[in-house]
């Protein structure tokens, strides 16, 4: 007997919702087989059996909520040990840990023991991040997983990099490989009931917290409690920007295309990244990453938190390409299909609130992000011109730094060069 394991489809996922099983009591299923879907805290996602063999039970029914990875969800007849399902693709995978054996009877199934199961460990206990399949083809070639440096996300050793890897391969150094748990995050204090607090219960609705929103709060605690923030505030005279958004749209309307201010800024974005590389950077215990291009992060409201959606590359896709994919995304994003690999990662982001009429507002810096902007509403405003008064549309936009990465002089550098792209759209194409 096999368990098939609840696997982790994301970095930040320690639970998630068995939405649908695809297969039923009695089926017949082969390695590489969709079995479920599953809802992450950030999307919905199949996945697919690791083993063939018949599904003798399913153990967790469809539609529960709050299955704890690594915990049995389904068995399957033949084999000997607890497998997780491999995700779909292979690539957008999570950490997770590696499969624990038990010794069994003979007709007896194995189990996951949760409580002493453990990741693969380097020489000096840091933990190896490598997806189920990389672990079967390493341990088939006889290959120590802490000799090879993982291509996936966060450095996650997946399925090619096991099977390109040698024996005694060594590892390349990384810049933005990630700092031990124990490096990054200190105590957290004490957490108290609202009772505790003095408010009486029974004089609210409680509203529970699912994945998302469960998520959002540890990130952006962590984030706040430790990266040292600083904002830098500035306005901006945005009538060239409508004027040439609206010619833009009239060239593009036979197409069906439609851009927006804020495709603009995020092109704006990405060339002022480019022009002061500086800015385009995360913080590591190994050094300062300076990224190679320009991966754009959105900030997108959905039902019950936030997802950031990235357009990678920005600094090389013209504005009706950055309006399609902007628009894809933001679609995706709230019905959760976004793939890991397109909400995870980014070397910057923007969040815009213009459109509720916020004129201005700091955001919290996405890790392991250098920088966010903030942009607010645009406003008819006197403005002086020389000598001369006059009347403008004013947008405020505010740029929070990691000041361990992006100090006031960068950022400042950085906004002068951004400023000067939205007043003056024409310099994007020079």
């Amino acid at each position: 007997m096999t368990d098939i394991l609840m696997p982790a489809l994301s970095p930040t996922m320690e639970e998630g919702t068995l939405a649908k099983w695809l297969v039923k009591k009695g089926d017949t299923v082969a390695a590489g087989d969709v079995i479920a879907e599953i809802e992450t805290d950030k999307a919905t996602m199949e996945v697919e059996a690791v083993d063939e063999g018949v599904v003798e039970e399913i153990l967790v029914e469809a539609g529960t909520e709050g299955v704890k990875v690594n915990a049995p969800i389904a068995r399957l007849s033949g084999g000997t040990e607890a497998k997780a399902p491999e995700p779909q693709p292979e690539e957008a995978a999570a950490p997770e840990a590696a499969p624990a054996k038990a010794e069994s009877k003979p007709d007896a199934p194995a189990k996951a023991e949760l409580a002493t199961a453990r990741p693969a460990s380097a020489k000096g206990g840091e933990r190896i991040f490598a997806s189920p399949l990389a672990r079967r083809i390493a341990e088939q070639k006889g290959l120590d997983l802490s000799s090879i440096t993982g291509s996936g996300p966060h450095g996650r050793i997946i399925e090619r990099d096991v099977k390109e890897a040698k024996p005694g391969a060594k590892p390349a150094a990384s810049a933005a490989s990630p700092a031990p748990t124990s490096e990054r995050r200190g105590e957290t204090r004490p957490v108290q009931s609202l009772q505790q607090m003095g408010i009486p219960e029974g004089s609210y609705d409680l509203i529970p917290l699912d994945g998302m929103r469960k998520t959002v709060a540890r990130r952006m605690t962590d984030s706040f409690r430790d990266v040292p923030h600083f904002p830098l505030t500035i306005d901006l005279e945005i009538d060239r920007l409508l004027e040439a958004r609206g010619r833009i749209n009239k060239m593009l309307e036979k197409d069906g295309v439609k851009v927006s201010v804020n495709d603009i800024i995020l092109k704006a974005c990405a060339v002022a990244l480019k022009r002061v590389p500086e800015a385009n950077a995360s913080y590591s215990p190994e050094g300062i990453a300076l990224h190679h291009h320009a991966d754009i992060a959105m900030a997108v409201a959905v039902e019950g938190g936030l997802i950031t959606p990235i357009i990678r590359k920005c600094e090389t896709k013209g504005l009706a390409q950055i309006a399609g994919e902007t628009k894809d995304l933001a679609e995706r994003a709230r019905t959760r299909k976004l793939k890991p690999e397109e909400f995870q990662g980014g070397t910057f982001s923007v969040s815009n609130l213009g459109m509720f009429g916020i004129k201005s507002f700091g955001s919290i810096i996405n890790e392991p992000q250098g920088a966010i902007l903030s942009v607010g509403a645009g406003t008819r405003q006197p403005v002086v011109r020389g000598d001369q008064l006059a009347i403008a549309t004013v947008m405020s936009v505010t740029m929070t730094c990691d000041h361990r990465v992006v100090d006031g002089a960068t950022g400042a550098r950085w906004l002068e060069a951004f400023k000067a792209l939205i007043e003056e759209p024409l310099a994007m194409m020079v």
